[in-house]
């Protein structure tokens, strides 16, 4: 690990199982920037001035036990009703692993490996309103929050392909709206995350970047569908493994340059997320631009399983998914 990457994990430190954020002030961090210098985070009460700073350098902070346990069982038990066939949830998309579907369908959770779009589900988007989740979003996006992009992730044993390898991505890629610096995730964890199973991996400070070009990473074992991948980032850069305990949630910026390995162990890794805008978020025309091979694939998919039905842009399967959350809505 290089000097830089132990630097920043000596800074999230190991902290008690209170709510608590991961971010610790060093010397050079005692004197916080006056609020006009910073970027990526809105003045608020909540935060405290190195929180803040934190942040804007690196992109992304981790809050410790922000969903209690009783939410998440309930999670975990509409996931299993759900990969049960025993609701039918209007618009949710589910994914399998493209080792495990090539396999004998065993029509249970083991065969799900992520659920998205779950926003007519009423249990699962209860996280999304979640009180203690929107106060930090706040912080990002103002008071006026869509929530627009829903998963819940359960990531399979790895089948010997290491198909269950997400690869270096920048969420941004799939947003056709802006402006990014009022977009954040907020990404739980429903059970100990830890490097054998398997758990995200930032490059802290890559927000700070540009959006790059994204696409299908050449990988022997093959890749999940959707599974864009960066086509081109520094591999020596500092990188951070958040490993989390149950409840613990990171969230982190559109453009943060992350992924996540293979799990390795016996058992899934579960964590349920959302992307949530600033109402006053705008679309944009992505055609022209590295985000156009995106678009023309969620196009193709929307004809696909909805056949014979009228012309669906790229935006309008965004809007059909956002719902308000807090405040007014706007542009969204």
């Amino acid at each position: 690990m290089s000097r830089a990457a132990e630097r920043l994990k000596l800074m999230m430190g190991h902290l008690d199982r209170t709510p608590a954020v991961v971010a610790t002030p060093t010397s050079a961090q005692s004197t916080a920037p006056h609020p006009h210098n910073l970027r990526y985070t809105l003045d608020n009460d909540l935060l405290r001035p190195e929180e803040r700073l934190f942040y804007e350098q690196n992109g992304f902070f981790v809050v410790r036990n922000l969903v209690a346990d009783e939410d998440i069982d309930l999670f975990r038990k509409e996931f299993e009703r759900i990969c049960q066939r025993k609701v039918n949830v209007s618009g949710l998309v589910v994914m399998r692993d493209v080792a495990i579907s090539k396999s004998e369908f065993v029509p249970d959770q083991k065969a799900v490996t992520k659920l998205q779009d779950f926003q007519e589900d009423p249990e699962l988007f209860r996280y999304c309103t979640l009180p203690q989740i929107l106060k930090y979003v706040g912080c990002f996006t103002g008071p006026n929050i869509m929530a627009m992009h829903t998963m819940l992730i359960n990531k399979p044993p790895d089948a010997g392909k290491k198909t269950s390898r997400h690869p270096m991505h920048q969420d941004l890629h799939y947003f056709p709206f802006r402006p990014a610096d009022r977009i954040v995730c907020a990404w739980t964890a429903l059970e100990r995350v830890n490097r054998q199973n398997g758990c995200l991996v930032v490059l802290p400070g890559t927000h700070t970047g540009t959006l790059k070009e994204h696409d299908y990473p050449e990988w022997e074992g093959g890749v999940n569908k959707m599974y864009h991948g960066v086509r081109d980032y520094n591999p020596d850069h500092p990188r951070i493994h958040l490993e989390m305990e149950k409840g613990d949630t990171v969230f982190f910026h559109p453009l943060l340059i992350h992924g996540s390995g293979m799990n390795q162990t016996r058992g899934f890794r579960k964590a349920i997320s959302c992307h949530y805008a600033s109402s006053d978020c705008h679309y944009i025309d992505v055609k022209g631009t590295s985000q156009e091979n995106i678009e023309n694939e969620v196009k193709e998919l929307v004809s696909r399983k909805y056949p014979g039905t009228v012309s669906v842009t790229f935006q309008d399967t965004w809007a059909f998914r956002g719902r308000l959350v807090q405040g007014e809505r706007g542009g969204l």
